[in-house]
C-alpha cells in the first residue's frame, strides 16, 4: 500500500511562487513514477507534470512549461512541484499520484495511488 501526503498549498498573490511537496510512504519509492494533477472548481482533473523513477525524465502539460518544475528526492521519498509566476487560473486542488507500473504517464488512469490533495489559491 502506498500513502501519499501533499503539503505546501495555500493562498498566494498573482505572480508569486509556491512549492508543493508530496511525501510517500513506501520503501520502494524508486519503483514508482510520480505525477502531479490538479482539479479546479467545476472542472475535470487535469495532468500537470510527471517524473520518471530516477528523476531523469520529466514531462509537463504544454501550458505550464517554463513556470512549473517537478523534481524528486529518492533518498527522502518526496516529489516536489515548484510553481512560479502563478496566475489566478492556477487555482485548484493539486494531487500527487504514483504509478505502480513505473511508467510516467500523462493520464490519471495510469496512476494507482493518490494523495488527498492540497489547495492552491491564486488571488489578490
Amino acid at each position: 500500500q502506498v500513502q501519499l501526503v501533499e503539503s505546501g498549498g495555500g493562498l498566494v498573490q498573482p505572480g508569486g511562487s509556491l512549492r508543493l511537496s508530496c511525501a510517500a510512504s513506501p520503501r520502494t519509492f524508486t519503483s514508482y513514477a510520480m505525477g502531479w494533477f490538479r482539479q479546479a472548481p467545476g472542472k475535470e482533473r487535469e495532468f500537470v507534470a510527471t517524473i520518471s523513477r530516477s528523476g531523469g525524465n520529466t514531462y509537463y502539460t504544454d501550458s505550464l512549461k517554463g513556470r512549473f518544475t517537478i523534481s524528486r528526492d529518492n533518498a527522502k521519498n518526496t516529489v516536489n512541484l515548484q510553481m512560479n509566476s502563478l496566475k489566478p487560473e492556477d487555482t485548484a486542488v493539486y494531487y500527487c499520484a504514483a504509478a505502480q507500473s513505473g511508467f510516467y504517464g500523462l493520464t490519471e488512469y495510469e496512476y494507482d495511488y493518490w494523495g488527498q490533495g492540497t489547495q492552491v489559491t491564486v488571488s489578490s
